[in-house]
């Protein structure tokens, strides 16, 4: 009696195969080989970081319990390599057997696959975005925290100087007095107005002291010529003395003028 030498050998067999036969299945082949070879079947798993139950599988050509199509293949081709044997034939056969097997088209996702879907992974473009749009809002709402401290800072500095410049300006000038306390109403008489407030120093000719300090309003002064004068700012500063206007641009150097001035 004549053997087919192409048709199925039995699911037992440990015989050594030449080539995957005409009706020969993928996984079948693959055990037949590997059984040939002297590999434990955990072993090979171990080697091929393939999980044991989903090796078992490929082997019984089991494709209900596997994930969808192309995940098999790939199984098949690292497999094939692995034992060293031709993974053209072995594709090209589960081609023609799966849809047959299964009745579902080789892309359909199976939901009892040991390898389970997992979704959308936490780095995904979606979870990205969120999370950008998550640091954009709270960098727009710290701006606007900012934004509204500064203003108020802001705010509140300029009704304090609004407060300070409605106040009237007090003269911390000291306006000595002469001959023992009286003010001496002979001799000549100076006078400085201000435009706004300035430190002002004021010596007569005897040595008297007559106005030293800050000074903001109008000042009058008698004494003896010449006069030893000093101003912190002397453009705040018009003078005249004995009623004549006394220009102060040829004193005043960076500002600041001190002169002597006699009638």
């Amino acid at each position: 009696m004549e053997v087919n030498p192409n048709s199925q050998q039995p699911t037992g067999s440990n015989a050594v195969p030449n080539g995957l036969g005409n009706v020969q299945r993928p996984g079948e082949y693959l055990r037949q080989t590997r059984v040939s070879q002297v590999r434990d079947i955990k072993d090979v798993a171990a080697d091929l970081n393939i999980p044991v139950k989903t090796l078992q599988a490929l082997e019984q050509d089991e494709y209900k319990a596997l994930p969808e199509a192309t995940f098999i293949k790939g199984y098949y081709r690292l497999y094939a390599k692995y034992l060293k044997v031709d993974a053209t034939a072995i594709i090209q056969r589960f081609d023609e057997i799966y849809e047959n097997d299964t009745g579902l088209l080789p892309n359909h996702a199976l939901n009892n696959s040991p390898i389970k879907i997992m979704g959308k992974l936490p780095g995904s473009k979606s979870d990205r975005n969120k999370k950008w749009l998550k640091r954009s809002v709270i960098t727009l709402v710290v701006i606007a925290v900012i934004w509204a401290l500064i203003a108020g800072i802001q705010k509140w500095s300029a009704n304090k100087n609004d407060d300070a410049e409605s106040k009237p300006q007090e003269s911390q000038v000291e306006v000595l007095s002469l001959n023992n306390g009286t003010t001496a109403s002979s001799g000549d008489e100076m006078v400085l107005n201000f435009s706004h407030p300035t430190a002002v120093h004021i010596v007569d000719s005897t040595g008297k002291v007559l106005a030293t300090g800050r000074q903001a309003a109008t000042l009058t002064v008698h004494g003896q010529t010449p006069f030893q004068i000093r101003l912190d700012d002397a453009t705040a500063v018009s003078l005249s003395l004995n009623n004549e206007q006394i220009s102060l641009s040829p004193y005043t150097v960076n500002g600041k003028a001190e002169f002597r001035l006699s009638r």
